[in-house]
């Protein structure tokens, strides 16, 4: 379909003290395929609808991305931060499914 570049977005919880957690984020830079596009407008009785992708994007997974692929938080597409909603692992490659907009801390 087409080509993909844009970094993926791994966040891991750390204790930085005592009892408190707080999320650390590493993003990488990947090459890759965009398998599929599909954006779907919910109606939530708001204004404005909301949107919703399902967007696929195949990479070939270096060693970091195979050993934390659980970790995968969020995927830039077209400049825009969306949520990992699903990992498939195709060695050698990871199959990412991004949904909705990604509106966590990172």
């Amino acid at each position: 379909m087409g080509k993909y570049f844009g970094k993926i977005g791994y966040g891991e919880s750390v204790e930085t003290a005592p009892g408190a957690w707080e999320m650390q984020f590493v993003e990488k830079e990947v090459y890759g395929d965009v398998i599929k596009n599909k954006r779907t407008l919910i109606d939530a009785g708001d204004v404005n609808d909301d949107v919703k992708v399902s967007i696929k994007i195949s990479f070939i997974a270096d060693p970091f991305a195979v050993q934390n692929f659980l970790l995968i938080k969020y995927a830039t597409y077209m400049g825009t931060l969306w949520k990992v909603t699903d990992v498939e692992e195709e060695y050698p490659r990871l199959l990412l499914t991004l949904g909705g907009l990604y509106n966590d801390e990172r």
